[in-house]
């Protein structure tokens, strides 16, 4: 009975504690070099997007960007995922960095370019999977993350990165006092 007791008293601990890979737990290579480590962003709300370069939905980078100009001083960290998964991305980060810079003046954080679906999909992507049941059907798929770095919600391609289902979201974690 006792052995029982400890058991089931040890199961309910372990539920307590947060999963072994929590998203702050992850990091991504940066596009300039060095690493984008989510442990950094703690205490803010993180979007993280998959895009490419040649897509239809290519245009979002301007609302991002704007996401990122008007919620930055307020804690928001707006990451962008270059991935070639839908055969939409160029062939080189240098080569997706100079047309996000000619195209969209983009100065938010981007990754090398990384894979966010099947067996070669980054962690992050394959933790996503394997705890929300999430992956991205397509490019310009967005991940909210709160401050302490949980899924608040996803987003398709379809909804627009300012549109007011993803603002009124971001809008409860951000910093009040900026």
């Amino acid at each position: 009975m006792v052995v029982e007791l400890l058991k089931i008293f040890g199961l309910s601990l372990m539920l307590m504690i947060s999963p072994v890979n929590a998203a702050s737990d992850f990091e991504f290579e940066n596009i300039d070099g060095g690493l984008l480590n989510l442990q950094d962003f703690r205490g803010s709300p993180v979007l993280i997007v998959n895009t490419a370069s040649r897509c239809g939905f290519t245009y979002q980078y301007e609302g991002l960007q704007k996401l990122h100009d008007k919620y930055s001083e307020q804690g928001l960290v707006v990451i962008t995922v270059p991935s070639n998964d839908f055969n939409q991305e160029l062939r080189t980060e240098a080569a997706v960095q100079d047309f996000c810079e000619i195209n969209y003046n983009l100065s938010l954080p981007m990754t090398t370019i990384t894979s966010v679906k099947g067996s070669r999909a980054h962690p992050f992507f394959q933790w996503m999977k394997k705890q929300h049941g999430f992956t991205p059907r397509w490019n310009f798929y967005k991940v909210l993350l709160d401050p302490e770095g949980n899924l608040v919600e996803t987003y398709n391609s379809i909804t627009k990165p300012t549109s007011p289902k993803i603002t009124s979201k971001i809008e409860q974690f951000l910093k009040k006092d900026s």
